[in-house]
């Protein structure tokens, strides 16, 4: 076993999982698209000083310009953005629910668009995973959970998973690993800045929650585990790392559930516990595939 790379994994698990909870607590208090715009930029800014300080530069290979912008735009425009926006609505663990669907799509994209080889354990972790979702859903949508917030959350899912499938090219083609991270920071925070300018007032409720919530998400999530992921595909590559995606809705979950005290039933539960299950069987056939 891999002692690192799992370690790796947990950390990243953890910490993603953690950001929408954290997120929820920015939405209350701040305008979505600035709040993210003005945690890009930070973050953005942070990670390029860093790479130049250990001596990185900005001469990143065609291949790793591509991915630098589509992963900014992908994720942290559109799936970023549109999360913050859809939690304003919608509870935190819901969101991390439906972020967690990522390896089911990029699974379900790569069977049907790319004609890529899915063992029956993998098809019937795809639909064990999407069964998961709707037995949540429903539950959710009886108790009046905002369908346009949903909606949001469900586009969100997709533009991950875009992303995710560009993940590889940039961190296995070279070194500037931190570099990328920054520009792709620095593409999300021009994304967002015009919607933000266009749709949004900037005003702040500053309180201690916020202060703490914004400086975690900043440095933490969007930072840090990007970081990690990277380093994770670089090391065991995409397949193999996107396994952790399974404690996502777990994490997710829990973490609401204890700091926001979100609602958990049985049903969210037992969803959650059938989409974990899902994702692993998936991920587990194209490791062996």
């Amino acid at each position: 076993m891999d002692f690192r790379a799992l370690v790796m994994g947990l950390t990243f698990a953890l910490i993603w999982s953690s950001a929408f909870t954290s997120a929820r607590i920015i939405v209350d208090a701040a305008p979505p698209l600035f709040s993210l715009a003005v945690r890009f930029a930070i973050s953005g800014a942070i990670g390029i000083a860093i790479a130049l300080a250990i001596g990185q530069t900005f001469r990143l290979t065609r291949t790793q310009w591509r991915a630098v912008i589509i992963f900014g735009i992908c994720q942290n425009a559109i799936y970023l953005g549109l999360n913050f926006v859809a939690m304003q609505t919608v509870e935190a663990s819901l969101a991390a629910i439906i972020a967690s669907t990522m390896p089911l799509l990029v699974a379900l994209t790569n069977w049907t668009a790319f004609r890529q080889r899915l063992p029956v354990m993998g098809v019937l972790g795809l639909t064990a995973g999407f069964a998961g979702v709707a037995l949540i859903m429903a539950q959710r949508f009886g108790g009046g959970a905002d369908p346009y917030g949903i909606a949001l959350c469900l586009i969100a899912a997709f533009a991950l998973a875009a992303a995710t499938l560009t993940v590889k090219s940039a961190s296995s083609d070279g070194g500037n690993l931190l570099m990328i991270v920054g520009l792709q920071m620095i593409v999300g925070a021009l994304a967002l800045l015009p919607p933000a300018l266009m749709f949004e007032t900037f005003a702040v409720e500053w309180s201690t929650p916020f202060v703490i919530a914004f400086v975690y998400t900043t440095l933490m999530p969007g930072l840090a585990a990007t970081l990690i992921w990277f380093l994770l595909v670089g090391r065991i590559g995409p397949t193999r790392a996107a396994t952790y995606h399974f404690l996502n809705p777990v994490f997710g979950v829990a973490i609401a559930f204890v700091l926001l005290s979100e609602s958990l039933s049985w049903t969210d539960a037992l969803g959650v516990a059938i989409i974990a299950g899902g994702i692993l069987a998936v991920q587990r056939s194209r490791i062996k595939s």
